[in-house]
């Protein structure tokens, strides 16, 4: 019994964490800008859906064409086109989403705003970002949705009410799809 359980506990390290309702829950954090006056943590959740999509395919197709002669008189032959048909196919998306606590330290002085960027690449290799600040002195909850995520990252920083500036932590691993 021992001997079966090992190898399943070694792969379980590697495995994504799952839940019954989820393809992957998990927490991520905390990361702390340089000078530690700023921290973000959170969870990320990636469900797995199957979804049927419509798509067109070229196929060659007998079609009845018709025309009037000079007499005026119909005249109709079937002849072979290429039309575009409509296909269903299944497709999995993992539509996720990420929430986020960001933490400000310091929120007087030239850079007295707590920033996150998030950074998204997608499966096609598209790359796009969200940013959230907290100038307050409270924690802020913040979260955003997407689809298709290969990689997420977060890079912690500090700045002012219009921009991070300074202090970036560099980009740090949110999730991976494996």
């Amino acid at each position: 019994m021992v001997s079966v359980a090992a190898p399943v506990a070694a792969n379980a390290a590697t495995a994504p964490a799952s839940s019954a309702t989820h393809y992957y829950q998990s927490g991520w954090g905390p990361y702390s800008s340089p000078n530690g006056k700023s921290k973000a943590e959170g969870q990320v959740t990636v469900d797995k859906k199957d979804v049927k999509v419509k798509v067109f395919v070229k196929k060659w197709k007998r079609v009845l064409v018709c025309k009037k002669d000079k007499h005026g008189k119909l005249i109709c032959k079937k002849v072979w086109r290429l039309v575009k048909v409509p296909v269903w196919k299944t497709e999995t998306h993992y539509p996720f989403k990420v929430d986020s606590t960001l933490h400000n330290y310091k929120w007087w002085g030239k850079y007295g705003c707590a920033w996150e960027t998030f950074k998204v690449v997608g499966f096609d290799g598209s790359t796009y970002y969200k940013s959230f600040r907290n100038c307050g002195k409270h924690p802020k909850s913040y979260s955003f949705t997407g689809k298709n995520a290969k990689h997420i990252f977060v890079d912690v920083s500090r700045g002012n009410p219009w921009r991070p500036k300074n202090n970036h932590s560099g980009f740090k691993d949110v999730y991976h799809h494996a």
